[in-house]
């Protein structure tokens, strides 16, 4: 019992240390370049869609001086 205990606390470190099984981004320097641009570029579009929806993109009201609406 305890030779399986010991067995299971050294496969589950030596898995957690080694990485990822199967790699996020290519190999090739310039492919992988491309795939970093499209995933930052895929965050900030997050970012836009998120202030989109929260009505957050939307022009601010409280400026520091009174404004006329009207037609002067």
């Amino acid at each position: 019992m305890r030779r399986a205990v010991w067995l299971l606390v050294a496969v589950t470190v030596l898995s957690t240390s080694s990485g990822c099984l199967i790699p996020l981004y290519s190999g090739d320097p310039v492919r992988r370049a491309q795939q970093l641009i499209y995933t930052s570029e895929d965050l900030r579009a997050i970012t836009d869609e998120w202030e989109r929806i929260w009505f957050l993109d939307q022009p601010s009201h409280m400026t520091p001086w009174r404004t006329h609406g009207g037609i002067l």
